[in-house]
């Protein structure tokens, strides 16, 4: 059994390194800054659903992490952990453990889909949660959180250690009582009515005819009917249909307040018509659109602030059809930009010399606008080298599509990383040569790039002196970045003035969010997650 859990476990000889995006944000004019400050609120916000979307405890996994660090420097937390009886591996181990579960939004890996657990005992785990400052003013929340997850959280279980639908696995893009079977009928329902699954959920009950009940509930702010979206219940091969709406209700409300404000900063119409689009997705649970909102995106060509958000990828879906929340923010790297702006010119020129035949390659090549940027915010379970993007085929086949390389994350990934198997004269000519025999990889991928490595959030810690890039580095896991914010309870998280706002200013959402579903009874996903927010901004319920 040793060695089956050693499978499951994040080593504890991870690294942090920096991600670097100062120069490129402190270029940025103040409206800018503004633009890419609520953008990243957005992102930020719309993130937290990746964690509903990966398994019924990553909520509450999250929610109790972000609150011990939140309430509290970091060497206080481990002063107190030190001093009820935790060793210094431990408390590293509780260190990765948190790293893991921001950086893939929930307890199981984005690249790989398996569960990872603590690297220590729960008897110490335990002792750093009741040593923490939010254990000591919330002995009630804290202590409900850490009941609730104490036993899930190291359970290793067949069926609780990867991803799956039914017995196969853990997911919450079906309720746990759908099978590969019950999938497949969905899928062939939906095809009945073109309906893509990118932004719903599947839940399954049963009539009063014995017959099973299949509620497809779209992603939206509204929760009411509405007819040209939701349906009634209708009978296909033996089994009940009917959509819904209203799911993840809570966040994507304040996706788009954020949203909402961005437009006031937006550079053009394009930009402006693009969130607008979003915004109403996001409200009605309307995918068309979202698609209108990708067109006007690849039509802003070169822009200095990027974004794309919304549910992107499907990888993490069993079914690999339903999309997870991801939203990121970058800023245009100039130098990068020009030199695969080149290599795009070139390209018609360059296919011909592909080994193999036109027959292969689409009647007419659609030239993708290619920007080299630096990563401010990226919020979601993985972070890729770089993206090819819209999705959706006919956007892609027709109209066209951006490749954007994230030109901070290579470097970032490389830096301080451990390289086994190679001699110190390998070592030094792969360091040599790798970050640039990776880049034209990203210009030339023709769908989305997933490297072996991974970005998101770390909560923010009061004892931080500046906002900055953290990244963790390992082998299989990847690198973890941390957003830390400045003064955070002297700054209320709020701007000192407009034209001013600095990195440190870009707030993260701390929330409590109660399980997306029972995985072990199936039962469906009421209520949704209570949000408030605290003066300084910050989500909690």
């Amino acid at each position: 059994m040793a060695d089956d859990r050693s499978n499951f476990l994040l080593p504890n000889n991870q690294r942090f390194v920096e991600l670097d995006c100062s120069i490129a944000f402190n270029g940025l004019t103040g409206k800018e800054k503004l633009y890419a400050h609520y953008l990243s609120q957005s992102a930020w916000n719309g993130g937290l659903i990746a964690l509903m979307q990966t398994s019924p405890e990553s909520p509450l996994i999250f929610s109790l992490l972000h609150r011990l660090f939140l309430c509290e420097p970091l060497e206080n937390l481990k002063h107190s952990s030190l001093k009820a009886g935790v060793s210094e591996d431990d408390w590293q181990a509780f260190l990765v453990y948190s790293g893991g579960v921001f950086a893939n939004s929930g307890n199981y890996k984005s690249f790989g889909d398996t569960k990872f657990i603590p690297n220590l005992s729960k008897k110490s785990l335990e002792s750093i949660v009741k040593a923490s400052k939010a254990y000591e003013t919330d002995k009630t929340r804290i202590g409900k959180l850490w009941q609730d997850l104490q036993n899930v959280i190291f359970s290793l279980t067949p069926r609780l250690t990867s991803l799956g639908l039914a017995d196969k696995g853990i997911t919450t893009y079906f309720s746990s009582n759908c099978t590969k079977e019950d999938s497949d009928l969905v899928n062939d329902w939906m095809k009945t009515k073109r309906m893509e699954a990118y932004i719903c959920r599947t839940f399954k009950t049963v009539a009063a005819d014995g017959l099973p009940i299949f509620t497809c509930r779209l992603a939206s702010v509204e929760t009411s009917a509405k007819p040209s979206l939701t349906m009634e219940k209708e009978k296909y091969k033996n089994a009940y249909f009917q959509i819904t709406r209203g799911d993840y209700s809570p966040l994507l409300k304040k996706v788009n307040e954020n949203l909402t404000k961005a437009i006031d900063y937006a550079a053009n119409d394009n930009e402006k018509n693009m969130l607008r689009h979003y915004i109403e997705s996001f409200k009605e649970g309307d995918l068309n659109e979202h698609k209108d909102g990708s067109r006007f995106w690849i039509k802003d060509k070169g822009p200095i602030i990027e974004t794309y958000q919304g549910f992107i990828e499907t990888y993490r879906d069993p079914s690999g059809q339903r999309g997870e929340f991801e939203g990121f923010v970058s800023m245009v790297n100039k130098e990068m930009s020009k030199k695969f702006g080149q290599l795009v010119e070139g390209a018609e020129r360059f296919i011909k010399l592909l080994p193999w035949g036109k027959d292969l390659e689409k009647d007419a090549f659609l030239r993708p606008d290619f920007t080299s940027l630096d990563v401010l915010t990226f919020a979601g379970s993985g972070i890729p080298a770089g993206i090819n993007i819209p999705n959706y085929d006919e956007i892609r086949q027709n109209e066209g599509f951006k490749n954007v390389s994230l030109g901070n994350v290579i470097p970032a990934a490389y830096k301080e990383s451990v390289i086994p198997f190679l001699s110190e004269a390998d070592k030094a000519l792969l360091d040599k040569h790798r970050v640039a025999a990776f880049e034209p990889k990203i210009q030339t991928t023709p769908r989305q790039t997933k490297s072996t490595f991974n970005l998101s959030s770390l909560p923010p810690t009061q004892d931080t002196a500046r906002h900055t890039f953290r990244v963790h580095s390992s082998g299989p896991v990847g690198l973890y970045a941390s957003i830390v914010l400045r003064d955070l309870q002297q700054r209320n998280g709020t701007l000192r003035n407009k034209n001013d706002l600095m990195m440190s200013n870009i707030n993260t959402p701390s929330p409590v969010l109660p399980l997306v579903f029972n995985s072990e009874t199936g039962s469906d996903a009421e209520p949704q997650p209570s949000i408030e927010t605290t003066e300084d901004g910050v989500v909690l319920i």
